[in-house]
């Protein structure tokens, strides 16, 4: 895919499938794959195999393969795959060669964790890895320190097509925005669906969500409103998600994935298996009746929303 296409296609919804496993703890391929095909087939625009919500750092290099080759399959051509990449910058430029040969249309690179590295290190990263990749790619940036002229480089590049952008730093970004030249990176909304008109606001396009692994028409419905300029009609949508939202955040983010897996198994009646520690494994029984109030009442808080 060309990078114009593709930079076209970010303005849309990137969603981030979560990664099934068996009663032996293994990635569920046919599971896994059927959850990026019904996200696919909801009409998500891009579809990012092994994201955060898809659990990448608790994914060995090979169980990363196995997720993006489910993600291919399951996706079957009904959107771009995004494979994402990272770790070291050798491992990340040999997952890029990978995501090529198995059919994926772009990658994403995961921003480095170690904890000594250096923003402007943090840029030549990126970058090393946009010339050794042989797909478009978008680059998260995850960590505040970087400053306006940081972003700018990063911009610049041109195999970089978008900018996933998930910090607070509004001003950073509606700066960062004014002043990259015309045909640079796009930034996207890297704080999902509740972040998304303050970002939209700032400059950005598109935004990135696991909530479509649950109700991929309600991110949908924000992604239209926001395209319309309709905020008003955005955060009536965002309003309904809060409390699932909210839950999310627990633990320092760390149920994060957890309050989208079990979700997905009370709505779909699938097994997807305990998210991987770090993160927490399961919700305690109290959450999960939490939970499954919440999904219960968003048939009728939908109806009650304009357009529905």
């Amino acid at each position: 895919m060309d990078i114009l296409t593709f930079r076209e296609i970010l303005t849309g919804i990137s969603g981030v499938p979560i990664t099934a496993y068996g009663a032996d703890g293994e990635v569920d391929i046919g599971v896994t794959g059927a959850i990026y095909g019904r996200v696919a087939k909801a009409g998500i625009h891009n579809i990012v195999a092994a994201g955060n919500t898809g659990e990448f750092y608790a994914l060995t290099p090979a169980e990363i393969t196995v997720v993006t080759e489910a993600a291919v399959a399951g996706v079957d051509g009904k959107a771009p795959v995004t494979a994402a990449v990272g770790r070291s910058l050798r491992e990340a430029i040999a997952m890029a060669r990978t995501a090529k040969t198995i059919g994926a249309s772009a990658v994403m690179s995961h921003q480095p964790v170690d904890p000594f590295a250096a923003p402007a290190a943090q840029i030549d990263y990126f970058r090393n890895l946009a010339d050794a990749s042989l797909l478009p790619m978008v680059a998260y940036v995850r960590a505040d320190g970087f400053s306006l002229d940081d972003l700018l480089r990063l911009a610049a590049h041109p195999n970089i097509a978008g900018i996933k952008f998930a910090t607070t730093d509004i001003l950073l970004l509606s700066r960062v925005v004014a002043a990259s030249a015309a045909g640079n990176a796009l930034f996207i909304c890297g704080l999902a669906e509740s972040w998304a008109p303050a970002f939209t606001a700032a400059g950005a396009r598109g935004f990135t969500s696991g909530l479509v692994n649950v109700a991929p028409q309600i991110s949908l419905a924000i992604h239209a409103a926001l395209e319309a300029g309709d905020y008003q009609e955005a955060r009536r949508m965002i309003d309904i998600i809060e409390p699932f939202e909210r839950m999310r955040t627990q633990y320092r983010n760390g149920a994060n994935v957890t309050v989208v897996k079990e979700a997905v198994e009370i709505e779909l009646g699938v097994s997807v298996g305990e998210v991987r520690v770090p993160g927490l494994p399961r919700l305690a029984p109290q959450d999960r009746v939490k939970l499954t109030e919440t999904l219960g009442q968003w048939p009728s808080l939908m109806s009650r929303a304009s357009g529905y």
